[in-house]
């Protein structure tokens, strides 16, 4: 295998004997860190402009650093990172001897823009100033490298700007947006003329912005409200910066692959299925693109608009997508239920399909892991409900947890989910249910849009339904049912263990949010055009949103309850789950609170990480399987 394994901490070997145990025959069972992926990965990667490294960034060494693999094959380089910084977005130099990249401490979404050296050496800051959310734009530079292209909050907290830095001398050239629009930079053209951005409302307003740069006295201006509303989502140019291309809703519900001519202002559709277009890169006259197929990732190409044919790839989900300049080869992301996700070489001209990586844990050497059966339940109104439903082995009966993702603009997919977390609840017995319900993305937009400020309305309605489902169904066991999401999915989980009328036995909320009104006006102050249109104004809907909230249900909620916060979470602030915590305290109910004072929204540091989910599976054990004396413990392995 190509990556290598880093050496293990003096703990982690008392902490993996501690993890696993033997039964009375001397069978090994496996624990929860034998399931754990060798590394992760950040969803983005990028090709050096020769073709010939891929820069990524993983948390190999314990923190997410910046690192370089040839794509041939070989061993890895780390080439910056700190203790305390997470690095989240990179890209190549033009010249490809440097990379620059965004990091952040402690997960506090402050973001600050360095550079760093292929040869070696320290990561120089560029741009230093108030902590800020800057942002890369997905190719940020000109021709030249001379210029740099990002977001940032600096001006005023609550304005998204658009920044061309001037690498020579220093100079910034800033633009503004319009009021209730949060500017993203996205790119420079090819001939360096144009500067590409997105003006977002919503997840479901995204508009087109174009400035010319030529122009000593040019603003942005919006090239798709022509258009009308909808979702219009920039990528690559051509070659010539005649137009760029897009992925857009603008012909369906669905998210189409498309192409805008400046010259003419028309709009072109390249694939048009009837699922969402997810990725799309462009060289050389090749194009491929990832469309998500009920949750699993289908691949097409063309060349010159005749379709090529490709490798064939595992089934999964690809979450980060980049093709050669000379379109020979694209270099994957590639995630799946049964391999943690990978980087991953297709070769357009060999037709092969390569790992890069292998991260798989000691347990996928000796177990063969669980695969989801995609299926759909029946909800109100006539709609039907896309999941994935985890079976153990063995006959069951089967206690259940009922897994909600986050967003709750996102899907759950066929993925090696939470650190191998599901895949060890499957190992001990436990299956799990991982509904897409309403407001879930890759089923059209009306779904998506359900959810539009009806939290804890329709979604929990739908995953009412689940549950009923789960009832049908001869090998579960749901007089021992738990509930667990992590943002958004926090308080789905939170909802579901106030208002639903069913006898959990355990619940677990990372970063959820139990006050909707708390919650909207803590939200980052770039967000309120989004939050008033996904969530609700907390000025005029603050009745509604506090009829929403699971804080104020609290009374109905009697399962032991696991909670997970970081300290530093810009997105759910810790008075969130502080006052679903001492709701429950004062009434007697159990409740474990685990703070991590390192930590933003979700986990950056992969100590933490490993603590939070094997201290879940620990907890979902204790509440699932140990006090259900009455059923057999799933068979393990010898």
């Amino acid at each position: 295998m190509s990556w290598v394994w880093r050496p293990a901490s003096p703990q982690e070997p008392q902490r993996r004997a501690a993890a696993g145990s033997t039964d009375s025959r001397g069978c090994h069972m496996l624990g929860y860190l034998d399931f754990v992926p060798q590394q992760r990965f950040q969803r983005t990667l990028a090709l050096s402009p020769n073709g010939r490294m891929v820069a990524y960034s993983s948390h190999a060494s314990g923190h997410y650093d910046l690192w370089i693999i040839p794509v041939a094959g070989g061993e890895p380089r780390r080439v910056a990172g700190f203790d305390n910084r997470t690095v989240r977005q990179f890209a190549w130099t033009p010249s490809g001897d440097q990379l620059v990249f965004t990091a952040d401490e402690n997960g506090d979404e402050q973001f600050r823009i360095y550079m760093v050296a292929l040869k070696g050496g320290e990561p120089t800051e560029i741009g230093s100033g108030p902590d800020c959310q800057r942002i890369l734009a997905e190719s940020p530079f000109d021709p030249t490298g001379r210029f740099l292209a990002y977001t940032a909050n600096d001006r005023d907290p609550a304005a998204q700007d658009l920044i061309v830095h001037d690498l020579e001398t220093g100079g910034l050239r800033r633009f503004t947006p319009p009021e209730g629009v949060a500017f993203e930079a996205v790119s420079l053209s090819p001939d360096g003329r144009w500067l590409l951005s997105t003006g977002f409302r919503s997840n479901t307003d995204i508009a087109v912005y174009l400035t010319d740069l030529s122009n000593p006295d040019a603003e942005p201006g919006c090239v798709t409200s022509a258009l009308g509303e909808g979702v219009f989502e920039p990528g690559a140019w051509a070659p010539n910066s005649s137009g760029f291309h897009l992925l857009t809703d603008h012909w369906s519900e669905f998210t189409a692959a498309a192409f805008y001519n400046l010259k003419t202002k028309s709009l072109d559709a390249i694939a048009n299925p009837n699922w969402d277009v997810e990725a799309l890169d462009v060289a050389d006259g090749v194009r491929i693109w990832s469309v998500n197929e009920a949750g699993r990732s289908r691949l097409h190409a063309e060349r010159d608009g005749s379709p090529i044919p490709l490798p064939d790839i595992p089934p999964g989900v690809i979450s980060a997508l980049s093709l050669a300049s000379d379109g020979s080869l694209a270099v994957v992301l590639i995630d799946s239920a049964a391999r943690p996700a990978e980087l991953a070489i297709l070769d357009l001209v060999g037709q092969e399909f390569r790992y890069l990586t292998d991260t798989r844990p000691t347990a996928l050497r000796v177990i063969d892991p669980i695969v989801p059966e995609l299926i759909t339940y029946p909800a109100r109104d006539g709609r039907d409900v896309h999941a994935l439903l985890y079976r153990p082995n063995g006959p069951g009966p089967h206690p259940v947890l009922l897994s909600i993702h986050g967003g709750p603009e996102a899907q759950e997919r066929p993925i090696y989910a939470r650190s191998g977390l599901y895949q060890h609840l499957l190992h001990r017995g436990i299956a799990i249910l991982a509904p897409n319900a309403a407001g879930s993305t890759g089923y059209g937009t009306a779904h998506q849009k359900l959810i539009y400020r009806d939290w804890g309305g329709v979604d929990l309605d739908d995953l009412d339904h689940g549950v009923r489902y789960l009832q049908t169904l001869d090998w579960t066991d749901t007089s021992r049912l738990a509930v667990m999401g992590a943002s958004y999915g926090g308080f789905a989980a939170l909802s579901c263990l106030a208002r639903l009328p069913y006898s959990w036995a355990a619940g677990v909320s990372i970063c959820g949010p139990s006050n909707l009104v708390t919650l909207a006006k803590a939200s980052p102050p770039t967000w309120k055009t989004f939050v008033a249109t996904v969530l609700g104004d907390p000025d005029t809907c603050a009745e509604h949103l506090l009829e929403r909230s699971p804080v104020t249900h609290a009374d109905g909620i009697t399962a032991p309850l696991f909670v997970i916060q970081g300290a530093h979470d810009p997105r759910v602030p810790q008075a969130e789950s502080d006052q679903i915590v001492t709701r429950l305290r004062d009434r007697g109910v159990e409740v474990r609170y685990d703070i991590y004072p390192d930590e933003g929204h979700g986990f950056t540091n992969r100590a933490n990480e490993l603590t939070a989910y094997e201290a879940i599976s620990t907890f979902l054990h204790a509440h699932l399987i140990a006090t259900g004396a009455n059923h057999p413990e799933p068979l393990q392995t010898g």
